[in-house]
């Protein structure tokens, strides 16, 4: 943001902008209203209104979705694009991440999708078109530089959290996995479905573990299986989010890269 636009907007909020970054600012006791909100989306502008003093230093857990989130794509699309059935996929994860159906049947009828896709199809997917979000080595670097903990949650597979866990030194994950046999996807998976509930109590246990208070945790989501864990954390950011996620987080980045996360706190 410009400097400019920065000083447009302290008329707006009442309070006197003070430089975070080059282009991020922040203002002390300004109030919400449906003006700035609107000022802030006509201008492709993020903002948050977020509680005093709640500093990054004090964060002791950060969580966070896969697909969409962390990464650019929804895996599973991408698989059923391998497989010929892009199309067939991609509507059911529309579906679900809209919260118009249930997580796991909408899982189930992806999977199913997927049946005889070569083990090969998901190291492509992996090595040709995985793609970190912008901003996301940034946001881990300085949490791993503050000693904030990392939790990966997916209702996404296997396969790829424990490659990224490795890749990016998540110190957590949580995600579901595909059977196979024979070097080929079953159709189902294997083990229990790990959907919304399942990222609330792993958020949950995590933050238990670490004797974290709910404001020395956040978490980043996407999409209506978030949700649970979301409401746990301190701060909820909402990626890129479906509507239905943007109307219950703590804020709404719809512009900025991962690492504008880091702005929300002192």
């Amino acid at each position: 943001m410009t400097a400019e636009l920065a000083a447009e907007l302290a008329r707006l909020a009442g309070s006197a902008a003070k430089k975070v970054t080059s282009q991020a600012y922040r203002y002390r006791k300004a109030s919400p209203s449906k003006e700035i909100a609107s000022w802030c989306e006509a201008r492709h502008l993020d903002h948050a209104f977020i509680p005093e003093k709640r500093r990054f230093a004090d964060l002791k857990l950060l969580a966070m979705d896969m697909d969409s989130t962390l990464i650019t794509i929804e895996c599973i699309d991408e698989m059923g694009d391998m497989a010929g059935k892009r199309e067939e996929v991609a509507a059911v994860t529309a579906q679900a991440m809209r919260g118009e159906i249930d997580y796991a049947e909408s899982l189930r009828r992806r999977v199913r999708l997927l049946k005889g896709l070569p083990l090969s199809a998901l190291e492509r997917v992996y090595a040709e078109r995985l793609k970190l979000t912008a901003g996301a080595e940034l946001l881990l670097e300085r949490c791993k530089s503050a000693g904030v903990r990392l939790l990966l949650v997916s209702g996404g597979f296997t396969f790829f959290v424990d490659r990224l866990k490795d890749r990016l030194g998540f110190d957590y994950t949580m995600s579901n996995k595909l059977a196979l046999r024979g070097g080929k996807l079953t159709g189902e998976l294997s083990g229990n479905i790990l959907g919304a509930g399942a990222k609330g109590e792993k958020f949950a246990a995590v933050a238990k573990e670490l004797k974290a208070e709910r404001e020395e945790t956040a978490a980043i989501g996407d999409g209506a299986n978030d949700l649970e864990m979301m409401k746990l954390a301190g701060v909820s950011v909402a990626y890129r989010a479906k509507p239905v996620v943007r109307e219950q987080a703590t804020c709404a980045l719809n512009w900025t890269g991962l690492d504008g996360v880091v702005n929300l706190f002192e």
